[in-house]
């Protein structure tokens, strides 16, 4: 399957803004109402979406810019020593069900061991997100629970499903 990750183009702002306009390009699970876009084109003039704390990569297939991948720091404890990333994704309309968002993952995952001290990764999909759930399970995600109404989306709370990668598991 041919998936590269790269950074962030200015022209990508545009396609990014498509996918989000709408409940049906973002997708049940990743609607979360209208936004404002000028803080992602902000912060791409700052940093190109490459900061210390957080990333965004574009994801591309034969060519095509499929979605994008992106990670935070998110602490558990002092941040100074209890840092790990969380990561998340958004495969656009055309180019889900196809393995993309399993293989964007672990690209990204590999990544941020390769280039990060990084010891924990994470993500969360919605307990009824089954597909992201299978994905993030075959590149070694492990389950680790369930975070109850931890997300509000679509005018109700919704239950989402943690999930962590150490440094060293198999992928």
């Amino acid at each position: 399957m041919d998936v590269t990750l790269r950074p962030v183009r200015e022209a990508d702002l545009d396609v990014f803004e498509a996918e989000r306009a709408t409940p049906e390009a973002r997708g049940e699970f990743q609607w979360y109402g209208h936004r404002h876009s000028g803080a992602l084109r902000r912060r791409f003039a700052d940093d190109g979406l490459l900061g210390d704390d957080y990333g965004r990569l574009a994801v591309e297939s034969g060519g095509d810019t499929a979605g994008w991948v992106a990670w935070w720091k998110t602490a558990w404890g002092p941040e100074t020593t209890c840092w790990c990333w969380t990561i998340g994704i958004c495969v656009f309309t055309g180019f889900r069900n196809r393995g993309i968002g399993t293989e964007a993952q672990r690209l990204l995952a590999d990544y941020l061991f390769a280039h990060t001290r990084a010891e924990r990764l994470q993500c969360f999909a919605d307990v009824a997100n089954i597909g992201e759930q299978r994905a993030v399970e075959k590149i070694g995600f492990v389950r680790e629970g369930v975070l109850r109404r931890a997300q509000w989306r679509d005018g109700g709370w919704h239950d989402q499903v943690l999930y962590s990668l150490l440094r060293g598991e198999p992928r």
